[in-house]
């Protein structure tokens, strides 16, 4: 019944219904893709593993600091692993180039669901103008006119309505993946900043950061 609901529809809509639908699958699977991502992120998140490597950074225990980073999937201690990994460099630089490489995979594909936002009410009115072209083309040629009319306005009405749809369903998910990656931007920023004044502050107590890859069994004391 749906189905066969769908298909009258495609066929009243026109041609012009067909990069409708293509755009619209295409808007589903990236809108899907990003649903899984941020699941994923969601599950490697360890609040108390993150809580324990703040106390070992407040305590100068770099070293251990560091293992609970290690092969961790929760970002922010991947984040402090990869920093202290190059503390011997610059760990707020590392700090800060893993944190802006994991809000760009935060922000992969959005700007598909942005194009599409845009794009499928310009075909939608596309398909307004082709319909209304084609229903004056009919005036005056018979008696079957004002069906050829009125089947001409009901395909515009079909392709501006699905175009505006698709438009609306795509900009929910957009602007809420954007306000994820919104806050996840100030909780890296706000994590970044802590475990840098925590650093400084073991450092005055003079637990020294140096390369802890290098000898781990020799930091942290």
């Amino acid at each position: 019944m749906l189905a066969n609901v769908v298909v009258e529809t495609l066929e009243k809509g026109g041609w012009v219904m067909w990069p409708i639908v293509l755009i619209s699958f295409l808007a589903l699977c990236t809108i899907l893709d990003r649903v899984v991502w941020w699941n994923r992120l969601r599950i490697g998140m360890n609040p108390q593993a993150r809580e324990n490597a703040r106390a070992a950074l407040r305590t100068g225990d770099f070293t251990t600091a560091w293992k609970l980073g290690k092969n961790s999937g929760d970002p922010f201690l991947a984040n402090l692993h990869h920093g202290m990994t190059h503390a011997k460099t610059s760990m707020l630089v590392a700090m800060q180039l893993h944190a802006s490489q994991l809000l760009e995979k935060s922000e992969a594909r959005l700007w598909v669901i942005s194009t599409l936002i845009t794009l499928a009410p310009l075909l939608g009115l596309f398909g307004t103008v082709v319909g209304l072209m084609g229903s004056f083309a009919s005036i005056g040629e018979d008696q079957l006119a004002v069906t050829k009319v009125t089947g001409g306005i009901g395909e515009a009405l079909i392709a501006t309505a699905c175009g505006i749809a698709i438009a609306v369903l795509c900009l929910l998910p957009y602007n809420f993946f954007r306000k994820r990656t919104a806050r996840l931007r100030g909780s890296l920023a706000h994590w970044i900043n802590h475990t840098e004044l925590l650093v400084l502050a073991a450092g005055k107590n003079g637990h020294r950061l140096g390369n802890i890859t290098s000898s781990p069994n020799k930091h942290g004391s």
